[in-house]
């Protein structure tokens, strides 16, 4: 009761939650609603604006708008969720080992991090997408393919901040006296870290994964945007935008709907991250 009447007063937290809950529930049971095919084409209904019988118009081969955002939702929001296990996973676990070990490991592993760091990350990702696209389709398919090559590349160079974050409550958190009583009741490293610190870490890890997931979703509709990311069939919003480039003034719905979806989900995102943040951490505010 006490979390839910922060979160009331909290109005920016509040409304993210309000929109990222409405935005998951159109794009999870929109699609049973609305009956319209997103890959039906229709040249005569071609580039129409927005009205009642295509909410959020047609593109300029006549496929409705609204059924590709609702599908593209899908897949852009499955893509980050999965790169945002990824990175908080990796950066949790070189975070712990680096912070409750320390010495040389400690300092390996910060080099190794501060490596990934230093990385142009935009041409990197567009580097390795381009150079194992094609092996990974023909081994897993086009669509399960590109999924599983994308979200191990947004989320394999994106854990370095979590893993500081780990790294610096774990050297702090492992000094208590609590820490040192389970240590000399004869506690292993392992049980240490999972019973004893790693729950009073997860106020810092959940924050940083609602973070993580919006630039996630960022940095797939980049990778879409540009060319890189699933095939043409399969409408991300990233995708659609693509398509939309050269209509922008013409018939600018093509571009407002799935910038505006995106724009709101990662908008409602890092307003919950935030908010989160100050109610965990009140130092943090």
């Amino acid at each position: 009761m006490k979390i839910w009447r922060a979160i009331q007063q909290d109005f920016f937290l509040s409304l993210g939650i309000l929109f990222l809950f409405l935005i998951i529930l159109g794009i999870v049971i929109g699609p049973y609603f609305y009956h319209v095919s997103f890959d039906a084409i229709d040249v005569n209904q071609s580039n129409l604006g927005p009205s009642w019988g295509h909410l959020f118009g047609t593109n300029d081969l006549g496929q409705d708008q609204l059924a590709r955002v609702l599908l593209g939702g899908r897949i852009s929001l499955s893509v980050s969720l999965a790169a945002m296990l990824v990175a908080i996973s990796l950066g949790t676990l070189i975070g712990a080992i680096a912070g409750f070990y320390g010495g040389i490991l400690d300092l390996i592993l910060m080099r190794f991090t501060d490596l990934f760091l230093s990385l142009p990350q935009l041409p990197l990702l567009l580097l390795i997408v381009y150079l194992f696209r094609d092996s990974v389709i023909r081994i897993a398919g086009a669509e399960r393919g590109i999924f599983i090559l994308v979200v191990l590349v947004i989320g394999g160079l994106n854990w370095m901040s979590v893993a500081r974050l780990v790294r610096a409550d774990f050297l702090k958190i492992k000094e208590m006296e609590f820490i040192k009583a389970a240590q000399s009741l004869g506690a292993k490293p392992i049980a240490i870290i999972v019973r004893h610190i790693l729950p009073n870490v997860m106020s810092v890890i959940i924050v940083a994964s609602t973070l993580a997931m919006g630039n996630a979703l960022i940095i797939e509709s980049t990778l879409s945007f540009l060319g890189l990311g699933f095939p043409p069939d399969l409408p991300t919003w990233g995708r659609m935008l693509f398509e939309a480039q050269n209509y922008i003034t013409s018939h600018p719905h093509l571009v407002v709907f799935p910038g505006l979806a995106i724009f709101l989900t990662v908008l409602s995102i890092n307003a919950i991250g935030n908010g989160l943040r100050d109610l965990l951490d009140p130092k943090a505010s």
